[in-house]
């Protein structure tokens, strides 16, 4: 083999184009950022883990002084479920826009691994995955700290672990999109501003969308992080009819589909040029 023909295998072209879909390669990526974690858990785990649980506190006893209760629930109890779905959203879109981000563009960590037999959707997965696992876990805190004031879960709050991992898994592709789309660390403040607040005001998590005006609920209806409330908030209290959990759930899969064909285009024309 000839010094060119090993520089060409070495360059992320030569192993980035689309062949067979390969779970070995996805699941190395996993591990990959397994071992980061361990040398990081602890400082990640205390954000993860305080933050939620403040809004939590602070809005759930001071609101619910005010409120009492809302929409048949106590306002804590509202809150819980609802501050559930939006951990999730932050700490699987908010490291995905953020960390891809940043091995992207500075540490190139992507051209090393496309240097070995992956290819960007499998990285793509892979890091869509990571984050959907961690993101689950952290974002049962809220719950498990309602119910440490009085909360009492249906026998159906056993499917929020794997609701709470579709949704991750879901936000997580729309940050690493987002992560390929800008360009620069400033227009990050667009996102967070212009695009997370919208989204976690907008879903019910705080109040009922059926205060709103009727065209903000017709908007809603195109919100992601409405649906997964919609769908943990059921799994908790029960009540949900079968035909709205499913109409939750296929929008929720849908935009996974679309989201991930556009993660991974954008990725493609980021890193593989």
């Amino acid at each position: 083999m000839t010094l060119e023909q090993t520089r060409e295998d070495a360059r992320p072209e030569a192993h980035a184009r689309p062949g067979r879909f390969e779970l070995d390669a996805v699941l190395g990526v996993v591990a990959r950022e397994w071992i980061l974690y361990r040398e990081s858990w602890r400082s990640t785990t205390f954000a993860a883990v305080v933050e939620p649980t403040l809004y939590l506190l602070a809005f759930g006893f001071g609101m619910g002084a005010l409120v009492g209760t809302l929409a048949g629930y106590s306002y804590i109890d509202f809150l819980g479920t609802g501050i559930v779905a939006v951990s999730i959203m932050f700490q699987s879109m908010m490291p995905a826009v953020i960390n891809t981000f940043i091995k992207r563009r500075f540490q190139h960590t992507y051209e090393g691994i496309l240097a070995a037999p992956v290819d960007v959707r499998e990285v793509v997965t892979g890091e869509a995955l990571w984050l959907a696992l961690r993101s689950a876990a952290y974002g049962c805190v809220p719950l498990l700290v309602a119910v440490g004031f009085g909360l009492r879960p249906g026998p159906w709050v056993v499917f929020v672990p794997v609701i709470s991992f579709v949704v991750g898994f879901a936000f997580s592709l729309f940050g690493i999109w987002i992560s390929a789309v800008i360009r620069s660390v400033r227009s990050m403040d667009y996102v967070f501003s212009g695009l997370f607040t919208p989204l976690f005001l907008m879903a019910g998590t705080f109040f009922p969308l059926t205060e709103l005006p009727g065209w903000v609920q017709a908007g809603a209806m195109a919100n992601p992080l409405y649906h997964a409330v919609e769908l943990i908030r059921g799994a908790v209290f029960g009540g949900l009819e079968a035909r709205a959990v499913l109409g939750h759930v296929a929008v929720v899969l849908a935009f996974i589909v679309v989201i991930w064909f556009l993660a991974v285009r954008q990725m493609r024309r980021r890193v593989v040029s």
